[in-house]
């Protein structure tokens, strides 16, 4: 159900005057002008701002026009402004996302791009939790996006807006997280749009398709991203083998253990790779 009060849904509303609101009203909360980078943290990701450096604010969403409350487990329904070390630079890092599921329409789901790119970031850290395809891939495996497949049947683009997306996940921001963890694998993220799971038919259309993972969330954003001008890097963190890779059933709460046993190791990770953006 779309939610009444949000702008993003107003008759005639501009997505873009939208995001640019929310980043005045992010601006005027945390006191910086401008943020450099951005980070949407899926699940199991949780630990990496504390990991990039000292949060210097917090805001609840819900303060800041278009977006909405946590609405998913082991998220965070708050957004931080990180001092990126000692640099002098600041991160946005987003504790939760809206996935297509929710039903709040895909302006919401890529909002949070918008508003980084409104916030003056020139790049955007997209992680997530997913299934995986490849049997060497055990659950608590960090792995690069290299390339995707959107397969939730709409865009975050209106209109006529024509984006080449050769190249949407940087390979300059790729080569930069081997230098960090030159044992990272890569591979290609195939978004449904969930929330019921992929049957294991679907996971093997996935794998004739040339995907490696599956999941609920980031391409839209990536999308968004590109047309917005943000240099992206996404990671996904394998929180368990996809529908029929394993005989175990799957669960949300499965996901959530696995991104707990992993945070550590995701969470220092991700840290020294944003030093580096």
């Amino acid at each position: 159900m779309n939610e009444p009060d949000n702008p993003l849904d107003a008759p005639g509303a501009d997505p873009a005057e939208v995001a640019t609101a929310a980043a005045a009203v992010i601006a005027e909360r945390t006191g910086a002008e401008r943020h450099d980078l951005a980070l949407v943290l899926g699940s199991g990701w949780g630990e990496a701002a504390d990991r990039i450096g000292r949060t210097l604010a917090s805001i609840d969403n819900t303060e800041v026009p278009g977006f909405a409350k946590a609405a998913v487990a082991g998220h965070s329904g708050t957004m931080r402004s990180v001092a990126i070390g000692d640099s002098g630079r600041r991160a946005l890092v987003f504790g939760t996302r809206t996935h297509v599921y929710e039903g709040r329409g895909v302006r919401a789901v890529v909002h949070a791009v918008r508003t980084a790119a409104a916030a003056g970031c020139r790049a955007i850290v997209l992680t997530n939790g997913c299934g995986g395809l490849r049997p060497e891939w055990a659950p608590g495996t960090p792995v690069l996006i290299s390339d995707h497949i959107n397969l939730t049947g709409t865009s975050p683009l209106e209109g006529a807006s024509f984006v080449d997306l050769t190249d949407l996940y940087s390979p300059r921001l790729r080569a930069l997280a081997r230098e960090v963890d030159p044992s990272l694998d890569e591979g290609v993220y195939v978004q449904f749009r969930g929330p019921h799971y992929e049957t294991p038919a679907e996971v093997r259309m996935a794998g004739i398709l040339g995907g490696d993972l599956v999941g609920m969330s980031t391409t839209l954003e990536a999308i968004a991203a590109r047309a917005t001008g943000l240099e992206v890097l996404g990671i996904s963190l394998v929180t368990n083998p996809a529908a029929g890779i394993s005989a175990t059933p799957l669960s949300h709460a499965e996901v959530i253990e696995a991104g707990q046993a992993a945070g550590a190791r995701c969470g220092a990770l991700l840290g020294q790779i944003v030093t580096r953006i």
